[in-house]
């Protein structure tokens, strides 16, 4: 079975996306809440959807801004339903908003997203997914997993023989850290 490093290599939708981002880490708020909210709404389609949609998120969700998204309301909700250059499912527009206010109180107990990550790592996939389903919303086990991956919390992102691979172990992702 192919795997992502066999597959984006020269594909117009998936190079960049593998070769500059997927399991390289990240700390910025605004990024890890695109990766969540990306992934969150990549259940059940593929990847390559929601990487063709990115920039309608992008602007949809106001740069990925936590306080913007955070503030929400029935207004936006409606927006959000209307707009074709997103993934349209009220249950993925409420997470967002839901998860940005996850995130501001995570800025009070830990700093931040990436602070409070921080905090929990090591951990099993396992205890990454109930952590996440505990805190979260619309985070099963895969879009958990695919967010920990890409972002280098967890390995398993790119095989060893990608040459890509070489380029995130220099940055040393938390799952190298043990």
């Amino acid at each position: 079975m192919p795997t992502y490093c066999d597959i984006a290599p020269g594909h117009p939708v998936h190079d960049h996306y593998h070769a500059n981002e997927y399991g390289f880490p990240q700390h910025a708020e605004s990024e890890l809440f695109e990766r969540l909210l990306l992934e969150i709404n990549q259940a059940g389609l593929s990847w390559e959807t929601i990487l063709r949609k990115r920039e309608g998120f992008r602007a949809a969700y106001d740069g990925f801004d936590v306080d913007t998204v955070a503030a929400y309301g029935e207004a936006d909700v409606a927006r959000l339903m209307g707009d074709a250059a997103i993934i349209r499912n009220r249950l993925k527009v409420q997470a967002a908003i839901h998860n940005a206010q996850v995130i501001q109180g995570l800025r009070r107990s830990h700093g931040g997203f990436s602070a409070w990550l921080d905090a929990h790592h090591p951990l099993s996939k396992a205890e990454w997914v109930k952590l996440f389903k505990k805190t979260f919303r619309f985070t099963g086990g895969e879009i958990t997993g695919e967010f920990l991956m890409s972002l280098g919390y967890l390995p398993g992102a790119h095989h060893e023989s990608c040459p890509v691979y070489a380029r995130v172990l220099k940055l040393e992702p938390k799952w190298l850290q043990g």
